[in-house]
């Protein structure tokens, strides 16, 4: 461990204490008086922020070591959540009996005995050097340096059968994110230089460039993650791009100098688990349909160290999520609904939504018989008030009649939402409809959306810390999701989904 936490409590005015019990108690009973088909019925009282808080400080502190997906930190959290929802009251609805459903992720990364040089310059990968994708390469070829690559500068130099140095500069369209614009643009230009007759591509980051590098290379740096046999399975023989720190621009520009790259890519597998649980529901017939509760319990585990923090702890992402969904399983397990609750923690969501893809493909309950999916992504940070949902809007609506509801009960926990419909945008740069465990289910056309509450400059990082939490916020979104799980779990009909529902690809 690099460092070490402590929680101070302050003492609270008496007063203040009682002032916060009245206003709780008037939250619940107008929302009770208010809510759908079962007024006076539904147990909302039953979510606590003093709950919220004690488990979100227990699932995103240091103990569980940031849960990365496929790691023992991960299943560690997994236990740990199980055992909560046994001690809440639920059944279990997982594999064999048990909470537990697990599923096999495949990794294919770089090995050790790969090695990389550049001039007099030995790299290794996942330091100083990051390979794009996990390919079988062996290279030795002079290195020849065209600046940012314009046309004319392209035109002057000899690349083929050379290794080919690019300094990264521009910008991309507003649509378009710049993580997104920095790998298309180095994966696009490299697949171009190549197919010029260039060997390999060797970018070197600039200003704006070396902020991803710093951040986002450590998902690199541990390879390409999939189902057992996916497409990010495959390896391929094919020229290496290689990706450099700022710092090498200095250096890289020497002639004369010879890039050697030789690259061997090990894969494997090792598990990860679904927790999944249940609270059946009291209606004959309507017992044997499920509303669905989704969230995901990993993060990205332990990695770089930042200002001496190298626990990555993802308390938005997504311990929010997970605290939120224990709490909606003691509002079911208190009072139960005509439908049952069906509550899913997915692992190794940061991998690529792996345990939702695997739940979907291989649901413990019978899928046609899931009505809606209501999924919880980091929802503790921002403005107290403002929030999102994703899938409000075409063309990532697919259920009007569960977007609606969720509109509806925005209006009844007493805390109105001010909702962002810009994220859900398919221009919208950062393709946020696209990254939580929502979009498989959408993709069998199941009603699902997502309550979050957006990104914020501590999102992978190891800043993303339990004490930088709204639990208030995080409270209030869980009982708006409440209330619409509430609604959809009591009406008489399931809710449809829209007629030519399509997702982009």
């Amino acid at each position: 461990m690099l460092r070490h936490k402590y929680l101070f409590l302050q003492p609270v005015p008496r007063l203040a204490i009682l002032l916060a019990l009245l206003v709780i108690n008037s939250i619940a009973g107008f929302a009770q008086s208010k809510s759908g088909t079962a007024k006076n019925a539904n147990a909302i009282s039953a979510i606590k922020e003093s709950d919220i808080k004690r488990d979100l400080f227990a699932l995103a502190g240091d103990h569980f070591r940031g849960r990365e997906g496929g790691s023992l930190d991960e299943l560690k959290a997994s236990v740990w959540i199980a055992e909560q929802l046994r001690a809440i009251g639920l059944q279990p609805a997982g594999d064999d009996g048990t909470f537990f459903q697990f599923f096999h992720i495949q990794r294919t990364r770089i090995t050790e005995t790969s090695r990389l040089s550049i001039g007099s310059h030995q790299l290794t990968h996942g330091q100083d050097a990051f390979l794009l994708a996990p390919a079988i390469a062996s290279v030795d070829a002079p290195l020849v340096f065209v600046g940012t690559g314009t046309p004319d500068e392209l035109a002057k130099a000899d690349i083929k059968g050379k290794a080919v140095a690019i300094a990264f500069s521009g910008t991309g369209p507003p649509e378009l994110s710049y993580r997104r614009f920095l790998f298309g643009t180095m994966t696009r230009r490299a697949a171009e230089l190549i197919k010029a007759g260039a060997l390999a591509v060797v970018w070197v980051s600039d200003k704006q460039a070396q902020s991803y590098f710093e951040r986002w290379t450590t998902g690199l740096e541990r390879g390409r993650y999939d189902l057992p046999g996916g497409p990010n399975t495959r390896v391929f023989s094919q020229a290496p791009t290689v990706w450099l720190p700022a710092s090498a621009l200095e250096w890289i520009k020497q002639p004369g100098q010879q890039f050697t790259n030789v690259v061997n890519v090990e894969s494997f597998n090792y598990p990860s688990v679904n927790i999944v649980a249940k609270a059946p529901g009291t209606d004959p017939t309507l017992k044997n349909e499920y509303v669905l509760f989704s969230t995901h319990q990993d993060h990205d585990g332990v990695r770089k160290a930042v200002a001496g923090d190298s626990i990555w702890n993802g308390a938005d992402d997504n311990a929010s999520g997970c605290v939120a969904t224990l709490a909606l399983a003691r509002a079911f397990v208190q009072k139960p609904a005509k439908r049952s609750a069906l509550f899913v923690f997915h692992g190794a969501e940061e991998r690529g939504l792996l345990g939702s893809r695997y739940y979907v493909d291989k649901p413990t309950v019978p899928r046609e018989s899931i009505v809606a999916v209501l999924n919880a992504e980091m929802i503790g940070r921002n403005a107290p008030d403002s929030a999102c949902i994703l899938g409000q809007q075409p063309p990532h609506r697919n259920s009007a009649d569960l977007v609606n509801a969720a509109l509806t009960a925005n209006t009844l926990t007493g805390m109105t939402f001010k909702l962002d419909t810009l994220w859900d945008k398919p221009d919208h740069p950062e393709g946020w409809y696209f990254r939580s465990d929502h979009l498989p289910y959408a993709r069998v056309n199941i009603p699902a959306i997502a309550f979050t509450s957006l990104l914020h400059p501590d999102y992978h990082t190891p800043k993303d810390e339990p004490e930088r939490i709204d639990t208030r916020k995080v409270t209030n979104i869980t009982r708006w999701m409440y209330l619409t799980g509430w609604d959809i779990a009591n009406r008489a009909q399931r809710p449809t989904i829209d007629k030519g529902f399509k997702l982009e690809r």
